[in-house]
Protein backbone atom coordinates (compact mmCIF):
# COMPACT_ATOMS: atom_id res chain seq x y z
CA UNK A 1 0.00 0.00 0.00
CA UNK A 2 1.40 3.44 -0.29
CA UNK A 3 2.07 6.09 2.17
CA UNK A 4 -0.79 8.72 1.62
CA UNK A 5 2.17 11.10 2.41
CA UNK A 6 4.32 9.88 -0.27
CA UNK A 7 1.97 9.90 -2.78
CA UNK A 8 0.81 13.90 -2.20
CA UNK A 9 4.51 14.72 -2.58
CA UNK A 10 4.97 13.02 -5.91
CA UNK A 11 1.85 14.21 -6.81
CA UNK A 12 3.11 17.95 -5.89
CA UNK A 13 6.33 17.21 -7.17
CA UNK A 14 4.47 16.61 -10.48
CA UNK A 15 2.55 19.70 -10.24
CA UNK A 16 4.98 22.53 -9.64
CA UNK A 17 7.16 24.69 -11.82
CA UNK A 18 10.78 23.50 -12.74
CA UNK A 19 11.80 26.76 -11.09
CA UNK A 20 9.63 26.34 -7.99
CA UNK A 21 11.41 22.08 -7.88
CA UNK A 22 14.64 23.57 -7.66
CA UNK A 23 13.93 25.48 -4.53
CA UNK A 24 11.86 22.48 -3.08
CA UNK A 25 15.68 20.61 -3.82
CA UNK A 26 17.89 23.45 -2.14
CA UNK A 27 15.44 23.75 0.40
CA UNK A 28 15.68 19.72 1.01
CA UNK A 29 18.92 19.83 1.05
CA UNK A 30 19.21 22.35 3.70
CA UNK A 31 17.13 20.89 6.13
CA UNK A 32 18.64 17.04 5.73
CA UNK A 33 22.26 19.47 6.32
CA UNK A 34 20.62 20.53 9.60
CA UNK A 35 19.67 17.76 10.88
CA UNK A 36 23.25 15.89 10.21
CA UNK A 37 24.53 19.14 12.18
CA UNK A 38 22.10 17.76 15.25
CA UNK A 39 23.28 14.42 14.50
CA UNK A 40 26.85 15.42 14.37
CA UNK A 41 26.87 17.66 17.73
CA UNK A 42 24.96 14.74 19.74
CA UNK A 43 27.44 12.31 18.03
CA UNK A 44 24.56 10.22 16.38
CA UNK A 45 27.10 8.71 13.68
CA UNK A 46 23.95 7.28 11.97
CA UNK A 47 22.04 10.58 11.94
CA UNK A 48 24.79 12.28 10.35
CA UNK A 49 25.83 9.71 8.06
CA UNK A 50 21.80 9.34 6.58
CA UNK A 51 21.39 13.06 6.53
CA UNK A 52 24.49 13.57 4.57
CA UNK A 53 23.87 11.01 2.10
CA UNK A 54 20.48 12.36 1.77
CA UNK A 55 21.81 16.05 0.74
CA UNK A 56 24.55 14.50 -1.61
CA UNK A 57 21.95 13.02 -3.50
CA UNK A 58 20.13 16.20 -4.05
CA UNK A 59 23.45 18.00 -5.20
CA UNK A 60 23.73 15.07 -7.57
CA UNK A 61 20.52 15.33 -9.09
CA UNK A 62 20.69 19.25 -9.18
CA UNK A 63 24.14 18.36 -10.88
CA UNK A 64 22.57 16.11 -13.50
CA UNK A 65 19.42 18.05 -14.26
CA UNK A 66 21.37 20.91 -15.24
CA UNK A 67 20.88 22.20 -18.84
CA UNK A 68 24.78 22.52 -20.05
CA UNK A 69 23.47 23.85 -23.52
CA UNK A 70 23.23 27.17 -21.08
CA UNK A 71 27.25 27.96 -21.84
CA UNK A 72 29.21 29.15 -19.04
CA UNK A 73 26.29 29.49 -16.30
CA UNK A 74 25.39 25.86 -16.46
CA UNK A 75 29.41 24.72 -16.05
CA UNK A 76 30.27 27.10 -13.04
CA UNK A 77 26.90 25.78 -11.47
CA UNK A 78 28.46 22.25 -12.05
CA UNK A 79 31.98 22.72 -10.37
CA UNK A 80 30.44 24.36 -7.52
CA UNK A 81 27.75 21.27 -7.09
CA UNK A 82 30.73 19.07 -7.61
CA UNK A 83 32.67 21.23 -5.01
CA UNK A 84 29.91 20.75 -2.56
CA UNK A 85 29.19 17.45 -3.06
CA UNK A 86 33.19 16.51 -2.53
CA UNK A 87 32.55 18.41 0.74
CA UNK A 88 30.12 16.69 2.09
CA UNK A 89 31.76 13.62 1.59
CA UNK A 90 34.50 14.51 3.57
CA UNK A 91 32.37 15.88 5.89
CA UNK A 92 30.62 12.38 6.38
CA UNK A 93 33.93 10.42 6.10
CA UNK A 94 35.69 12.69 8.78
CA UNK A 95 32.75 13.64 10.97
CA UNK A 96 34.20 17.19 10.43
CA UNK A 97 31.22 20.02 10.54
CA UNK A 98 33.61 22.59 9.17
CA UNK A 99 32.58 21.47 5.63
CA UNK A 100 29.22 20.78 6.48
CA UNK A 101 28.76 24.00 7.63
CA UNK A 102 30.72 25.73 4.68
CA UNK A 103 28.52 23.89 1.72
CA UNK A 104 25.31 24.51 4.15
CA UNK A 105 26.24 28.34 3.35
CA UNK A 106 26.63 28.24 -0.18
CA UNK A 107 23.42 26.40 -0.25
CA UNK A 108 21.77 28.73 1.33
CA UNK A 109 23.02 31.46 -0.79
CA UNK A 110 21.79 30.02 -3.66
CA UNK A 111 18.47 29.12 -2.56
CA UNK A 112 17.76 32.53 -1.64
CA UNK A 113 19.49 34.02 -5.41
CA UNK A 114 17.24 31.26 -7.15
CA UNK A 115 14.36 32.85 -4.73
CA UNK A 116 15.00 36.56 -5.98
CA UNK A 117 15.20 35.37 -9.38
CA UNK A 118 11.92 33.31 -8.97
CA UNK A 119 10.15 36.16 -8.09
CA UNK A 120 11.71 38.54 -11.13
CA UNK A 121 10.63 36.22 -13.81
Amino acid sequence: MTNPYQAYQQSMVGTVSPEQLVLMLYNGALRFLKQAQKGMKQHNIEQTHTNLIKAQNIISELMMNLDMSQGQIAANLHALYDYMHRRLLDANIKKDMAPLEEVAGMLTELRDTWKTACRLK
